[in-house]
């Protein structure tokens, strides 16, 4: 079960796990009026948040992941409030517009994306693990692809930002494929996934 409700998450979530022995079934199929309040102060305990109330609502494993934007310049944010930056109803646009605001006479761009993955199993098991890409914030939007921050983050591995990425050259370096990817080696370490 994926505990989000944001469709280009669910999108991206879809793409990383297909290989998996897993049916990935969204909360939004069950529960179509799910939220969650994120009331934690790291990405961690917001993911497992998540995943522990999907997993009491329903009594299936479930996966989830909170995601930051962490800008050197401003002390780390917006950090794990980069989807509501721009207020609790803004638009990806919004988000976009007030961080170049905020960034505009700043030399210093250096920024990263961060991850945390959570698995949270109806037994009890916990799993949480983190990704990471670092890179800059640049001028102005560029590219159509990805969402959110996508078209203002330039990765430091490639020549463009997410959003000019296909989903294939994104997922190859992205934080959440990254956190992904160690939380699917650990549930294979631990034997909660076998190929």
């Amino acid at each position: 079960m994926l505990a989000s409700g944001n469709p280009d998450k669910l999108r991206e979530l879809r793409y990383l796990l297909e290989n998996l022995p897993l049916e990935v079934v969204s909360i939004m199929e069950i529960l179509p009026d799910w939220s969650i309040e994120e009331t934690g102060i790291t990405l961690e305990e917001n993911a497992l948040l998540k995943a522990r109330d999907v997993t009491e609502r329903t009594g299936e494993a479930s996966i989830a992941d909170d995601t930051g934007l962490f800008v050197d310049v401003l002390g780390g944010a917006p950090g794990i409030y980069a989807a509501r930056f721009a207020g609790s109803e803004c638009t990806y646009e919004d988000n976009v517009r007030k961080l170049l605001r905020t960034m505009l006479c700043e030399t210093n761009r250096k920024a990263s994306f961060r991850t945390a993955a959570a698995f949270v199993s109806p037994s009890g098991e916990e799993l949480c693990e983190m990704g990471e890409v670092e890179g800059k914030i640049i001028e102005e939007a560029d590219g159509d692809g990805g969402f959110g921050y996508d078209p203002i983050f330039l990765p430091d591995e490639l020549d463009k930002t997410f959003a000019q990425c296909s989903p294939e050259e994104k997922h190859r370096i992205s934080h959440r494929a990254r956190a992904l990817k160690r939380l699917i080696e650990k549930m294979e370490s631990s034997k909660i996934l076998n190929h």
